[in-house]
């Protein structure tokens, strides 16, 4: 029997503003599917409530996708019964216009589309984009009567996305039935990031990177204290940080605390970050909290070894002295080992990690692949039977 090949209509949820000019994780996920998918000629719509802190047209298109925004009274509660009414109806009177549903934030939203998505015979994708829905959202250990309910709703889902090995655990020890978890991870366009870099001069200083937000549970104070601890003298190695925050006041006081702010920059938001990338020679993510970050992803795709903290996601990709190094969480004496062993390495010696990463990457989280299983959970395959290194995860309880 040949391939189901029809086009598919997509409706992607999202309870978060989209877009997001931030740099969010599930957001940016979305921009990526959504494009990947029209470029393969499947129709692909955003339905998203309308923020106060985000976009303000109830339908406009983003990358020639379709948006819409949800309006809802900023009352509490009663704004929340409004949202809830709006989007059942919203998909009750659309119910002939998708294919599939893909809630991309596991709460409330994607329990009501679970709930309606089975009364419109809709197979529905719930992606668990990190640990907040786990220690927050509705699979907390001592939920209310009402998170109760709402997590009986998100048992009708289709399939359940986990982007990490941890998440896939920790979701089928908190309830959800585990032959319908499916870990399969963020995607990257590592086309994209195939800039070619110069090869560094075994006498040049060592280009370090770091893109993402500025926020504390980035863990980006262990970076600082672990960078002195590694270079305590200017001259060895660079660090870039790319992105923005609330805590930037702070790391610069901190960096001049330090006395390293010499070895220092602060870029700020970047939309060639793919260049920025390609001028580095390490990348690193000091984490506190991951699901499974972007940025990982995008550092392997550009051929860069990382230096990444032992958190979910970064744990299933990289493999010390195979591809980078990974350290226990906050411990800075071991991120100042990692970055002073790849300093010391010959510069083909850790291209050769590079190379490894990117090769590691495409393989698993490349976005044709990802892409083509998610287009065979939309047509309502079984998780099991688009497992292949994509694992399945096993009921452990």
């Amino acid at each position: 029997m040949a391939a189901d090949s029809r086009p598919l209509r997509i409706l992607m949820v999202l309870e978060s503003p989209f877009p997001s000019y931030g740099g969010g994780g599930a957001e940016s996920q979305v921009r990526t599917l959504g494009r990947a998918l029209r470029r393969l000629g499947h129709r692909v719509t955003v339905l998203t409530p309308l923020f106060a802190n985000g976009p303000q047209r109830r339908v406009e298109r983003v990358d020639g996708l379709p948006v819409c925004r949800l309006a809802y009274p900023r009352v509490s509660g009663f704004g929340s019964l409004v949202l809830w009414t709006r989007l059942l109806l919203f998909l009750r009177r659309r119910r002939h216009r998708y294919d599939a549903l893909h809630a991309h934030i596991a709460h409330y939203l994607a329990a009501l589309c679970c709930a309606q998505g089975r009364c419109l015979r809709l197979p529905v994708i719930v992606k668990f984009t990190g640990q907040w829905e786990l220690e927050r959202g509705l699979l907390v250990p001592q939920p209310s009567a009402a998170t109760r309910w709402f997590k009986s709703l998100l048992r009708r889902a289709t399939a359940y996305q986990a982007i990490s090995r941890r998440i896939g655990r920790e979701a089928v020890a908190r309830g959800l039935p585990g032959e319908l978890v499916v870990q399969l991870p963020n995607a990257v366009d590592v086309e994209r990031f195939r800039a070619e870099r110069a090869p560094r001069r075994a006498d040049a200083p060592l280009s370090v990177v770091y893109v993402g937000r500025l926020q504390q549970h980035k863990g980006l104070d262990t970076l600082l204290r672990g960078w002195q601890r590694a270079f305590p003298q200017a001259g060895a190695a660079q660090l870039q940080l790319i992105g923005k925050g609330e805590d930037e006041a702070k790391l610069r006081a901190l960096a001049d605390e330090l006395g390293i702010a010499a070895q220092l920059s602060f870029a700020g938001h970047r939309d060639d970050v793919e260049q920025a990338l390609a001028g580095a020679d390490v990348a690193v993510l000091p984490s506190i909290i991951e699901g499974l970050s972007n940025s990982l992803l995008e550092f392997m795709a550009s051929g860069l070894p990382v230096i990444a903290s032992e958190v979910s996601g970064s744990e299933d990709f990289i493999v010390t002295r195979r591809n980078g190094w990974l350290f226990p969480v906050g411990d800075a004496d071991a991120l100042a080992a990692a970055l002073r062993e790849a300093q010391s390495m010959p510069p083909e010696a850790l291209r050769a990690f590079g190379r490894q990463g990117r090769a590691d990457v495409e393989r698993r989280a490349g976005l044709e692949r990802v892409v083509a299983r998610l287009l065979a959970l939309y047509r309502g395959a079984a998780p099991a039977t688009i497992a292949d290194d994509v694992a399945v995860v096993a009921r452990e309880h």
